[in-house]
């Protein structure tokens, strides 16, 4: 996997950073895209509903989950 990338971005109007894989900023990317809101929007929602872990986990879990979703979705 690819190292991680350390991104800047403000979240409820205060900055701060963010380490993420590559494959994980693009599929944020493509994620936030289909619903029509930026990366930034997209993860201040998460910010907002995640529970005791750190944000990088939090956003690679919402990932996670929505191609998983999406897999499930999708006819064999």
């Amino acid at each position: 996997m690819s190292a991680e990338r350390k991104r800047s971005l403000t979240i409820a109007g205060h900055r701060t950073s963010v380490s993420l894989e590559e494959p994980f900023w693009d599929a944020l990317k493509e994620i936030a895209a289909a619903e029509g809101r930026t990366v930034a929007a997209l993860i201040a929602a998460i910010d907002d509903d995640r529970d005791a872990v750190n944000l990088s986990s939090a956003l690679r879990l919402h990932v996670l989950a929505h191609y998983r979703e999406r897999a499930a979705r999708t006819p064999v």
